[in-house]
């Protein structure tokens, strides 16, 4: 099991993952259609030029869900029930096709199921950095997660 059980948290920790994952033009053209997101500033590199950014940004929530994926391994993989929320989603810097990113998981806090005597609930911070260390994502996340086998 690559993932922890409730019991192998501890509030207050830090993991640092270690995998990372360089963000590619393909990621963020196939993602943004197939939400289908028209959005200028993602598609279009002649609009995007002439924006602050000068270039299109990588769609937020495709990089919401890799900042999240980037942490599974290390947190949750076949230890989680399923996620119950997502909380002060932030995106503090733009994300743009070349940057790579890696992920840190702070536990927040975590207690016992009042109604599944076999689970609890982790609540984590996840935080995304780019190439340069700059945060470009950070999210609160709460997973019901199984307790270890007795």
């Amino acid at each position: 099991m690559a993932g922890r059980w409730f019991e192998g948290f501890v509030e207050g920790e830090i993991i640092d993952h270690a995998i990372r994952r360089t963000v590619t033009e393909a990621d963020n053209v196939l993602y943004t259609t197939m939400t289908m997101n028209p959005a200028a500033i993602h598609l279009d590199y002649e609009y995007a030029s002439k924006t602050e950014f000068g270039r299109p940004l990588v769609n937020s929530l495709f990089t919401l869900g890799l900042v999240v994926g980037l942490t599974v391994a290390d947190t949750t993989l076949g230890t989680t029930v399923g996620n119950l929320g997502f909380e002060e989603v932030k995106f503090p810097k733009p994300v743009f096709c070349g940057d790579t990113l890696r992920a840190q998981t702070e536990v927040l806090a975590k207690r016992k199921s009042r109604s599944r005597p076999n689970q609890g609930i982790v609540t984590f911070m996840h935080r995304g950095f780019n190439q340069r260390g700059e945060m470009v994502c950070e999210c609160k996340r709460l997973a019901l997660m199984m307790k270890a086998p007795a």
